[in-house]
Formats: structure tokens, C-alpha cells, sequence
């Protein structure tokens, strides 16, 4: 056997791809997981191949499988033959020190900077190797970056922030050194210039977060005109204790009209999502007990705006209450509270059997299969006759 020559039944399929220069060859057998260490005969691999026939963008590729992999000997192997450590390896822009930081392998971070490693590379989204690691949780990854100089306030296209990420996916402890290195909480991390890590953790309920942003965060977003308070985020996200954190912490109920989401006060939002939660059926039941032509107009703005999308909803909004459902409201608007507490009262008014039933509502109870109430005002009824 001559070693200066390649056999062709030594060289693996990525070796052939990457001596062709066949990209696309390449990309999808990286894919499949073909490993990129594999030698002929002569003890070339593909990271030969394409170095040897030139191929600078399979090279990219070869690299950026060995960062994948944690293989840091290939990767040593890679730069030690003219890889480009700042080129881009994937269809999103990263680079191998975004996918170092993204596997968490302190040990080639460390390589990658030491070969000079652009820290502040973004990807197609403006995405920085920092943001990466804070985004998927990444603590040492992190730690190695902001030690190396990496800007912790740097911003994606959408002006996301490392730390409002860290905060929206719940990393605590990168939140918390993300803080300690000087991320600011105060910058906007949108378009609009009203959200913030704040937001972010108030929304998806990170009660720990929170605790941590709400002494640093600058209180203008409370109540300050254009802004949006927290208390909205923690409204929308449905989380209770974030919700109940902020009003301790001196966060105003009422906030500032949101013309963002659309809504006057947290209240107003409170009041939507709870129509949005509940089905057509029970909205319906609820209206039965109501004047539905005569409601506040943001009650009927919100029931208007459910009702596109139902058109049962619709058909019974448009409906005129008839006359005796009114007469049997305003009887029962003229009564004490205290009165209206207890079947029992109603029923021993002196009217016949049948206005008892109908001021307590049982053609409603019955439509709607309420038997315990049905039979509960059955006995009334029938003790009081």
C-alpha cells in the first residue's frame, strides 16, 4: 500500500464531501451526527481534505461540528490549519464561540479567545455569544465572557437585552451576575422604549427575579405617561404572586392607561382575560343574570370584541331582554342585600309559586343544569306553599 496515496475505501463520507467541497453534501451528513474525526489511510481527515483542496466554507462547517461535539482536539486541529475562528458556520449567522457558549464548554470558549475570537460577533438576529449564554442559561459560559471584556449591555435587533432574556427565561443566577457585572435594568429592551427585565419576569412569574429587579428598576414605568407599568406584565402572565410582589412594593394598582394593550387599568386587562377564559356558555349564563343592553361601555367593549370570534355569543349580545326578565330585575334591585342572600326570603313573599321561581331564576338554573340549586329552591318553595 502506498501511504502517500488515498484509497478510496479509507476515506469516510464526510472526507469525500469536504475533499470535493461539496457543501451541501457536507451540511447534511453533519447533520446526521457522521462524525468529523474520522482518518484514511494516511491519517488524513476531513479537516485535511478541505484545507488541502481549499475549501475555506467546509472548513467553517467542520469547525463548527467540532464546537458542537466538545471535540477540542479538533478543534485545535482546525485553527492549527487555517479555520476561520470568526466565520459564520450555521444559516442564523453564530460563529464557533456562539456555539461554544450555547454547548457551555468553558474549555474551548477559553481556546476560541485565546485565538482571538470576536466577542462581540452577532448573528443574523444581532445576537452576541454573551446573549446566547445568557439566554439558554449558560452561568460559565457567561462567567468566561463578561471576564473576557464582552459587552453585558449589548442589544439584538429587537434591542433585547442578556439580562431581559435571562429574566424572561428564568436564569437567576445569570440575572444575578449579569446585575453584579453592571447590567443596566433601566435600558428598553424594545421599539417602544417600555420594556424592560422587569417585564419580562413579571410576566412569566420568576417571583425570585423580580425580587432582584424591583430595588433597581427606576420607578418612572410605574405610573410615567407612555410607559407600562410591571403590574400589567404580571396581569397578562395570570401570575398572582408577581402581581401581589409589585402592589407590596408600592407599585400603584391603577398604573396608567395602556394604549399598548388597549386598556384604561390593570383592571380593565383582569377583567378581559377573565372573559377570555371562560366558554361562551358561561358567559352567556353570567349575562342571564343582567340587563346585557344596558352594561358599563368597557363591559360591552370587551363582550364585543370576545363575541367576533363566538357567534352564539353575538346572537344573544343582540338580543332584547324581554320585558319580564326587566320586571323581575328591577323587583330584585328594590330588595336589601341581606334579603337577597338567602332563597328564603323571596319565596315567603306574597306572590304565587310561580313568581317565585321566576325572581329566583330557575328557568335559568334549569336551562343551564344547575340541580343542586334547582332542588335546593324546589324545597323552598315547597315549604313555603
Amino acid at each position: 500500500m502506498d501511504f502517500t496515496e488515498a484509497y478510496s475505501d479509507t476515506c469516510s463520507a464526510v472526507g469525500f464531501a469536504a475533499r470535493e467541497g461539496n457543501v451541501k453534501i457536507l451540511r447534511k451528513l453533519l447533520k446526521k451526527g457522521r462524525s468529523v474525526d474520522v482518518s484514511d489511510n494516511r491519517g488524513w481527515m476531513p479537516i485535511h481534505e478541505a484545507a488541502y483542496h481549499n475549501s475555506v466554507e467546509c472548513l467553517q462547517m467542520l469547525i463548527h461540528a467540532a464546537v458542537e461535539n466538545g471535540q477540542i482536539n479538533v478543534v485545535r486541529l482546525l485553527l492549527r490549519h487555517g479555520a476561520n475562528v470568526n466565520g459564520s458556520h450555521s444559516m442564523c449567522g453564530w460563529n464557533s464561540l456562539h456555539q461554544a457558549s450555547f454547548q457551555g464548554n468553558a474549555e474551548i470558549i477559553k481556546l476560541l479567545l485565546k485565538k482571538g475570537a470576536n466577542k462581540e460577533y452577532q448573528d443574523d438576529f444581532g445576537i452576541t455569544p454573551l446573549f446566547v449564554a445568557a439566554q439558554y442559561g449558560k452561568l460559565e459560559s457567561l462567567s468566561m465572557l463578561i471576564s473576557s471584556g464582552a459587552n453585558v449591555n449589548c442589544q439584538a435587533s429587537d434591542k433585547a437585552t442578556p439580562l431581559f432574556i435571562a429574566a424572561q427565561e428564568g436564569h437567576t443566577k445569570c440575572v444575578e451576575l449579569l446585575l453584579s457585572s453592571g447590567a443596566d435594568p433601566d435600558l428598553y429592551c424594545n421599539e417602544d422604549n417600555w420594556q424592560l427585565p422587569i417585564h419580562a419576569a413579571a410576566q412569566m412569574g420568576h417571583t425570585k427575579i423580580l425580587d432582584l429587579l424591583i430595588p433597581l428598576t427606576n420607578r418612572a414605568c410605574d405610573t410615567g405617561q407612555d410607559k407600562v407599568s410591571p403590574v400589567y406584565s404580571a396581569v397578562f402572565g395570570g401570575h398572582e404572586e408577581c402581581l401581589e410582589m409589585l402592589l407590596q412594593k408600592g407599585y400603584s394598582p391603577d398604573a396608567q392607561t395602556c394604549l399598548i394593550f388597549g386598556f384604561s387599568s390593570p383592571m380593565c386587562m383582569a377583567f378581559q382575560k377573565g372573559i377570555d377564559s371562560v366558554s361562551d356558555d358561561t358567559l352567556i349564563f353570567t349575562l342571564e343574570f343582567t340587563n346585557w343592553k344596558r352594561l358599563p361601555p368597557a363591559v360591552e367593549k370587551m363582550l364585543a370584541t370576545r363575541a367576533t370570534n363566538s357567534w352564539i355569543l353575538q346572537q344573544h349580545i343582540a338580543s332584547i331582554p324581554s320585558l319580564t326578565h326587566l320586571c323581575r330585575l328591577e323587583i330584585r334591585s328594590s330588595l336589601k342585600p341581606e334579603h337577597l342572600k338567602s332563597d328564603s326570603f323571596i319565596c315567603q313573599l306574597p306572590l304565587p309559586r310561580s313568581l317565585h321561581n321566576y325572581l329566583l331564576y330557575a328557568e335559568v338554573l334549569r336551562m343551564n343544569d344547575v340541580p343542586e340549586l334547582t332542588a335546593l329552591q324546589d324545597g323552598e318553595i315547597s315549604e313555603a306553599t
